[in-house]
C-alpha cells in the first residue's frame, strides 16, 4: 500500500522562509531510517504558492490563476510517498516526523494512494498495460 503523507503549509512555509540546520539534519536523519527501512519512495518540498497557479477548467476551458493563495491551511508545502503493508504502518512512520518542523505546531495528513486493483473492471488489460508502460517510461526503467 502506497500513502502520501502531506505536510500543510504554514505562515513560515508560504513566506519562503527556509528551514533550519538542526531541521534539515532532522528531516534528513527521518528520510534516511525510512530509506533504510525501505519505506520511502519519493518525497520533496514544494515553492511557496506565489510561484505556483491555479488552473480550473469550466466547460473544458482553463483558466489559470497566479499564486499566492489566501487560504493558507489549505496548501501543501511538501510531500513524502512510503509504500507500506498497513494503515496503521502508515501512521507510525508519520508519528516519527521530527519535532522541530513548525516549532512542534505541524499538520500532517495522511493519504492512500489508488493501486490499479481499486479500479476494478472498468481498468481494462489494454488500460493497465499501457498505464505499466507509461510508470516504467517515466521512470527511466
Amino acid at each position: 500500500m502506497r500513502f502520501m503523507i502531506i505536510r500543510k503549509a504554514d505562515k513560515n512555509t508560504e513566506a519562503g522562509t527556509m528551514p533550519s540546520t538542526e531541521l534539515l539534519a532532522a528531516m534528513i536523519k527521518y528520510n534516511e531510517e525510512m530509506v533504510n527501512a525501505g519505506v520511502m519512495v519519493a518525497g520533496e518540498g514544494l515553492q511557496p504558492s506565489a510561484k505556483g497557479a491555479r488552473i480550473s477548467f469550466a466547460g473544458g476551458k482553463p483558466t489559470v490563476f497566479d499564486g499566492p493563495f489566501a487560504e493558507t491551511k489549505e496548501l501543501i508545502a511538501g510531500f513524502t510517498m512510503i509504500q507500506v503493508k498497513s494503515k496503521q504502518e502508515a501512521i507510525e512512520w508519520v508519528k516519527r516526523w521530527p519535532a522541530l518542523d513548525g516549532d512542534g505546531a505541524v499538520e500532517l495528513e495522511l493519504r492512500q494512494v489508488f493501486e490499479a486493483e481499486d479500479f476494478g473492471a472498468e481498468f481494462t488489460p489494454e488500460l493497465r498495460e499501457t498505464e505499466e508502460r507509461l510508470r516504467r517510461q517515466s521512470s527511466g526503467a
